[in-house]
């Protein structure tokens, strides 16, 4: 898994992925927009117990698929609710949202 690009700038982030992945890559992704659109709800209502178990969730999901990126922001999600730091989930989430934006798909 590769990752290039930075997304604060507006590039697209280009991932290797293993072609054998191909068939549950769209998946993977379709549920981690899910994912921010629960934790946005989640912040709302400073669920903090449902952000920290969405962000053990990727952190131990992401990599398995060739995200690494997601796993480090989940794990950023699960320290920043066990804290319960709002300012920080916000961020992350943000993070999240903009690295599935921007995430660009390369089966090599």
């Amino acid at each position: 898994m590769t990752q290039t690009c930075d997304p604060n700038r507006g590039d697209k982030i280009i991932v290797h992925v293993d072609p054998d992945l191909k068939d549950l890559v769209p998946g993977f992704l379709k549920n981690r927009r899910k994912d921010v659109k629960s934790l946005v709800a989640a912040v709302e209502r400073s669920d903090y117990e449902t952000i920290e178990a969405l962000g053990h969730t990727m952190k131990g999901d992401g990599g398995g698929y060739g995200f690494h990126a997601i796993t480090d922001i989940g794990g950023s999600l699960e320290k920043a609710a066990s804290n319960k730091n709002l300012q920080e989930i916000r961020k992350w989430v943000k993070q999240l949202s903009v690295y599935l934006e921007s995430v660009e798909i390369v089966y090599k």
